[in-house]
């Protein structure tokens, strides 16, 4: 077997110093989701982008947010949600690894991802920090993320997804969607009206529960 030249070793071991030191900044450049035990988010990648697009329009950001705890959402819309976005949300560590390997390996086929793999968990993290970006940079942030919020335990990755997910042109959370849609609490939502709002989740912007019979049909069911 040949000898390595010193001279080989030397740029191995600089490539390999390299790498782990690009890996530890991604790592400790990544943000913290410690403080979201107990603080709520004053804003979101999410959020400020869609300010960022009205202001390009020449339109005034439109807002409409309340904060509410999850023990004042309802139960059917907590599960019409869950059952709608991420069946096994209660199982996984915050990767659904089998759906993640077919989705890279059709990013990698396409060179970008066209279908969706994303947990709650990372849906949670793509909407707080990441934004609407879809690359494998991103995807991998995003996991990483993913894992870091788990710790928060699943009722308040619940209670903060609920309260910060885009249920509409400028309406950001069950609050707000029940209050614009059905003029009530998001407390006192219905079976019906709860499959109806999470039936728009995958397209907030071009859907409304009025116009959701069928999928929400089909939510009602699994739930």
């Amino acid at each position: 077997m040949p000898s390595v030249s010193p001279k080989v070793r030397s740029r191995a071991g600089l490539a390999l110093l390299f790498l782990l030191g690009a890996a530890g900044l991604f790592w400790i450049t990544l943000p913290s989701a410690k403080r979201l035990r107990t603080t709520n988010p004053a804003s979101t990648a999410l959020i400020e982008a869609r300010a960022r697009e009205a202001k390009e329009r020449g339109r005034p950001p439109r807002r409409n947010q309340h904060w509410v705890p999850l023990s004042h959402i309802s139960p059917w819309l907590q599960r019409a949600v869950v059952n709608s976005e991420d069946a096994r949300f209660f199982e996984h560590d915050g990767i659904d690894m089998e759906q993640t390997k077919i989705a890279l390996t059709s990013a990698v086929e396409d060179g970008r991802f066209t279908r969706g793999a994303s947990t709650i968990t990372q849906q949670l993290a793509k909407n707080l920090w990441l934004g609407e970006e879809r690359t494998l940079w991103r995807k991998a942030r995003e996991a990483i993320l993913a894992r870091r919020l788990e710790a928060l335990g699943k009722p308040r990755i619940l209670e903060l997804y609920l309260n910060v997910v885009e249920w509409g042109p400028g309406i950001y959370g069950g609050q707000a969607a029940a209050e614009h849609y059905y003029e009530r609490p998001a407390a006192y939502l219905s079976r019906e009206q709860a499959a109806r709002l999470a039936a728009c989740l995958p397209a907030p912007r071009r859907r409304t529960p009025q116009r959701m019979n069928a999928y929400g049909g089909k939510i009602l069911r699994r739930m």
